[in-house]
């Protein structure tokens, strides 16, 4: 059975306290709710204000740690470069004082890639419009995932270089257990992401209001 909205007309449920299609609380609602327990007033709320099928969930934005973050630790990986060389020049090394200084620079340009691999490779996020995931680890995989309502707070932080290429590192704070806070580093167009999160957030709790104000 189903009854009519008197605000827009719109058939819901015979149970339903509020109309899914404006927000209207219905006629009699309220003395039908004393009826139930708290939990079940909850859930009754909660499924007369979404639809009967609940929408799918949507990617909104994936991302992994930039290579633009690592724009300084290159510029500082050249310039350690060209005073290796100058002091090689400069102090008249031997074959094998080159062979050393040589291999110094193919050690620290080695490491500084397989740094920036391991970073990608290892840690990958999602952004949906209900929750955030976070996978991290390469052989070992965990996933944790953030429910939106959860985040407390989305903030980001930029270093000078960071902001001329507009990256940074967001952090996210949530009362997720295994995630307190987390943070993401190296993320393109921080501030552009940042705020992504955190309109997810309020849009979630600005939807779940509406059934807490319901019991």
């Amino acid at each position: 059975m189903s009854i009519v909205c008197s605000e827009c007309q719109a058939e819901v449920a015979d149970h339903a306290a509020f109309c899914q299609q404006c927000g209207t609380k219905l006629a009699g609602a309220a003395q039908a709710d004393q009826s139930l327990a708290p939990k079940q007033r909850f859930e009754a709320a909660a499924a007369a204000t979404r639809s009967t099928d609940d929408p799918p969930e949507n990617e909104l934005w994936q991302g992994q740690y930039s290579k633009l973050a690592m724009i300084g630790s290159w510029i500082g990986a050249g310039v350690v470069s060209l005073l290796l060389i100058v002091v090689a020049l400069s102090m008249s090394f031997s074959s094998t004082g080159w062979s050393i200084t040589v291999a110094a620079i193919v050690l620290l340009w080695i490491g500084l890639v397989c740094r920036l691999f391991y970073r990608q490779l290892s840690e990958r996020y999602y952004l949906t419009d209900q929750r955030f995931i976070h996978e991290s680890g390469i052989l070992w995989r965990e996933i944790n995932r953030i429910e939106a309502i959860d985040v407390d707070d989305v903030s980001f932080q930029q270093g000078p270089i960071e902001r001329l290429f507009g990256v940074g590192t967001i952090t996210i704070t949530s009362s997720d257990r295994s995630h307190p806070k987390l943070d993401l580093p190296g993320i393109e167009k921080v501030h552009m992401v940042a705020e992504m999160i955190d309109e997810v957030r309020r849009q979630e709790r600005r939807k779940r209001g509406l059934y807490v104000e319901a019991v």
